[in-house]
């Protein structure tokens, strides 16, 4: 079990001002964020990051709306990190999440779920290294 996990908040969420709440909530959770930035995805590097779904019939979807704003990664840390945030963010289709949850209180849609939450300490691995050098880990 890992003490890190890694996050994305979609464009949805950055595009209705959601950020600031979302970090904090974050905060208010017990992560601590070892490296943070703001940045646009291309088609090619959402399509990169989301090539474990590039046969399922949502992925151009996907690449489309991942590309179509900007995203705030984020790499969390905190003891069992992974299962923690996933809590944390409830259940992709916000109308299934629980009360309290981030997806519930900040997204509209399975598709427009306002955070991406690592499902495996293996995937935050890969995920985290997708975005951040080690130059730029505060671990």
């Amino acid at each position: 079990m890992s003490n890190v996990t890694f996050t994305m908040i979609k464009p949805d969420a950055t595009g209705k001002l959601y950020t600031g709440a979302i970090i904090d909530r974050i905060i208010k959770n017990g992560f601590t964020i070892q490296a943070m930035k703001w940045t646009k995805l291309t088609k090619e590097q959402a399509g990169a990051f989301y090539a474990v779904h590039k046969e399922r019939p949502f992925y151009g979807e996907l690449v489309e709306f991942m590309s179509s704003g900007p995203i705030v990664a984020a790499i969390l840390e905190k003891e069992n990190a992974v299962a923690d945030f996933r809590k944390l963010i409830g259940a992709t289709n916000p109308a299934q999440a629980d009360e309290g949850t981030i997806r519930k209180d900040f997204a509209a849609s399975v598709g427009e779920n306002a955070v991406h939450g690592s499902d495996s300490d293996e995937n935050a691995a890969i995920e985290s290294s997708f975005f951040f050098s080690q130059l730029e880990r505060f671990l």
